[in-house]
């Protein structure tokens, strides 16, 4: 069974965020993600991490401004600058937390225009190109229209065609199997089809987003799927559980144990 990795900003949430890192490891959990680090200093972060031996394996750089209704930067002529000051503090998080992988969140654009569309991919280089100086990797991940209206990267054949139009070595495709089978159903094909480009996964019941195993994806196969492809990374549990995160868990050991 492929290794999973707790996302503290959606699991364990009756502990204050930076005591969650602890709480999935009392879990089983060997590594942890998160969406954004930034309410807490990196240091205080990585400590924590540190006592709780667990390895913080993803984050996403900065969105822009989230509470406003901000979904990222990368396709929004304009925002260059701000663009890019976020990647210098996602790499500095990185840095410090030991993680090796940047998710980029495109921005709420219309793919059909050439302005968004060439942003997006000179967005993509820049970052790609800061990132490797530090030996990181980008990831972008398509998001299904249910959640996130009007999300420029909605669909796994753009997300690919960008990833081949960037030409960077450092950037790869983060696989949202919740967001896949919410936007085109059948999520093994897709998977099959694109995991050439494939760098992190992620998973989360279908259509409501809480365990796995509740919903209608076929978490058995998806799992038998990635072990015959040779998947050696990390699954992100990026779901809302319906209840006690603890008790929700109990999904967990009909397909193996956290850690792999």
């Amino acid at each position: 069974m492929p290794r999973l990795a707790a996302n503290i900003s959606l699991l364990f949430k009756q502990w204050p965020f930076l005591d969650r890192l602890a709480a999935a490891r009392d879990h089983g959990f060997a590594a942890v993600e998160c969406q954004f680090p930034y309410d807490h200093d990196a240091d205080l972060i990585a400590r924590k991490a540190a006592a709780a031996n667990v390895e913080f394996v993803l984050f996403n750089a900065p969105p822009g401004n989230w509470r406003s209704g901000e979904r990222g930067l990368a396709a929004l002529p304009g925002r260059e600058q701000e663009f890019a000051h976020g990647i210098d503090t996602a790499i500095h998080y990185a840095e410090v937390l030991g993680t090796r992988q940047i998710h980029i969140m495109a921005g709420l654009a219309n793919p059909a225009s050439c302005g968004h569309a060439a942003r997006y991919v000179h967005a993509l280089r820049h970052a790609c190109d800061a990132l490797a100086e530090h030996g990181l990797s980008a990831l972008i991940e398509p998001i299904n229209a249910f959640d996130i209206p009007g999300y420029f990267l909605g669909g796994f054949d753009q997300a690919v065609t960008a990833i081949d139009a960037v030409q960077r070595d450092n950037l790869g495709l983060q696989f949202d199997l919740y967001h896949c089978q919410r936007m085109h159903g059948a999520v093994l094909p897709s998977l099959e089809r694109h995991f050439a480009h494939v760098r992190h996964i992620q998973i989360a019941g279908t259509p409501l987003r809480h365990e796995p195993d509740v919903g209608d994806l076929p978490v058995g196969p998806i799992f038998a799927a990635l072990d015959s492809l040779g998947y050696s990374g990390w699954i992100g549990c990026e779901y809302s559980p319906a209840g006690d995160t603890g008790e929700g868990l109990a999904w967990i050991k009909t397909y193996g144990q956290p850690q792999g």
